[in-house]
């Protein structure tokens, strides 16, 4: 079981804004931009990440991160790590060759896309990212990462919402997230 402090996850939740109906009616959005606002807490964040990487014995060769708010977690957590960063792009972003998959957002569909030579056979990812709903976003990142060789080792979230089968749709890649909240 990994420790966390609970005064350091204390300061994050009470940080991050809960919005009823946004994007559309019925959804409740957990919004990350007070935590960003807040001097030192992405850096509390990089480490309760670096700290529970450790601990589920995580050791990456890269960090993925998709488009947008993974490119905030996973350069300072590659960068900690003395990592690269890999970005996954919503499409037409990425200016060489790619790869694409479409994936089922809990409110539509969407495209991302990777650099077909971002990934080299055998390294093994850790895919990070703000918040997980359904998982499909990260089951698309897994996808494109497989497809180049990659091995997952494991996702990593600040926020985890529950009951909208994430990890169940995402197994057997594990999830790991600092922060649980109903969907």
């Amino acid at each position: 079981m990994i420790i966390m402090s609970g005064s350091q996850l204390s300061l994050i939740e009470k940080s991050i804004r809960t919005v009823p109906d946004f994007p559309i009616e019925g959804i409740t959005f957990r919004d990350i931009t007070p935590v960003l606002a807040e001097p030192g807490l992405l850096s509390i964040i990089t480490d309760l990440f670096v700290r529970n990487l450790e601990e589920l014995d995580w050791i990456p060769d890269v960090i993925v991160g998709p488009e947008a708010r993974g490119f905030i977690f996973g350069p300072l957590l590659a960068e900690r790590l003395e990592k690269a960063f890999i970005p996954i792009r919503k499409p037409n972003k990425l200016p060489h060759k790619t790869i694409k998959v479409e994936y089922s957002l809990e409110y539509g569909t969407n495209i991302l896309e990777i650099h077909e030579d971002a990934l080299k056979h055998g390294q093994k990812a850790i895919i990070v990212d703000d918040l997980i709903a359904t998982g499909g976003t990260i089951s698309a990142c897994v996808e494109l990462c497989q497809k180049l060789g990659a091995e997952i080792l494991g996702s990593i979230f600040l926020i985890e919402l529950i009951g909208l089968d994430a990890r169940k749709n995402l197994s057997p890649i594990q999830v790991h997230s600092l922060l649980q909240y109903p969907a």
